[in-house]
């Protein structure tokens, strides 16, 4: 695979060049730069498969270079010192991402990910990325669901609610389909609860939107608008009580 690293400290570059050539091979680094403008110089006239991406470039963005972009052929691992909204918005769309220092093992997992990945056209991924982090957003605000075959992108509005499968997860949407993903609810619970989502059980994450209503058997449970009955944990059950009755929670 052959890779661009944009990151305007050379000490980083430098760090990260040697961790790739000791422990990912299969990775060619052709050049490295520090600014936007000169990295979409770099990307395209060298077309690379895979691009180390930092997200806070002095005063400038790595989500900038996106932009200067028209086509992106090319997966995108972002590094990073900030752990902070743009993280999330990386989530969003299953992208991946590292956090400096860079962890070996880490590292090792992304490029692993990326290099098997299908390489398309256009990557998708960024774009709805790119869509997620702008300020007058006006869809409804959406996830990527990443799947053996295919990445499903769903409206948080959609998903009814969320169920643990030991380190899987099941998305359940209203349209009735049923979408296993290869990550851990606890992961996708750090994401939604922002948005609407509450933890109602270990294995059970719900959209409030679809809570019907609380029911007293079993210690309580809650009742969704399409019947279903989640169980609710003793630790759950105030924050859950009080987000039905419109209280603070």
């Amino acid at each position: 695979m052959r890779a661009i690293i944009v990151d305007d400290e050379p000490a980083n570059i430098e760090n990260l060049q040697a961790l790739l050539l000791k422990h990912c091979p299969q990775v060619s680094v052709i050049g490295s730069v520090g600014n936007n403008k000169d990295a979409a110089g770099l990307i395209n006239l060298h077309q690379p498969d895979l691009v180390f991406l930092d997200i806070q470039l002095k005063d400038d963005s790595g989500f900038n270079l996106l932009k200067l972009l028209p086509e992106k052929s090319f997966e995108v691992i972002f590094v990073t010192a900030y752990d902070n909204y743009g993280i999330q918005a990386i989530k969003f769309a299953a992208l991946d991402y590292l956090l400096k220092p860079v962890d070996i093992d880490e590292l090792i997992a992304a490029v692993a990910k990326a290099e098997t990945k299908k390489r398309d056209k256009h990557n998708m991924q960024l774009d709805f990325l790119l869509n997620h982090i702008k300020k007058d957003e006006k869809q409804p605000l959406k996830i990527a669901l990443p799947q053996q075959k295919e990445i499903r992108y769903a409206a948080l509005n959609d998903i009814i609610r969320c169920q643990a499968d030991n380190t899987y997860t099941f998305f359940y949407l209203n349209n009735g389909d049923r979408i296993l993903i290869s990550k851990s609810l606890k992961e996708y619970a750090g994401l939604l609860e922002p948005n609407g989502f509450l933890r109602a059980h270990q294995s059970h994450l719900v959209n409030m939107n679809y809570v019907k209503s609380w029911l007293k058997e079993d210690g309580g449970m809650l009742l969704l608008n399409n019947g279903e009955k989640i169980p609710v944990s003793r630790p759950n059950r105030e924050k859950l009580q009080k987000a039905l009755s419109g209280t603070s929670v």
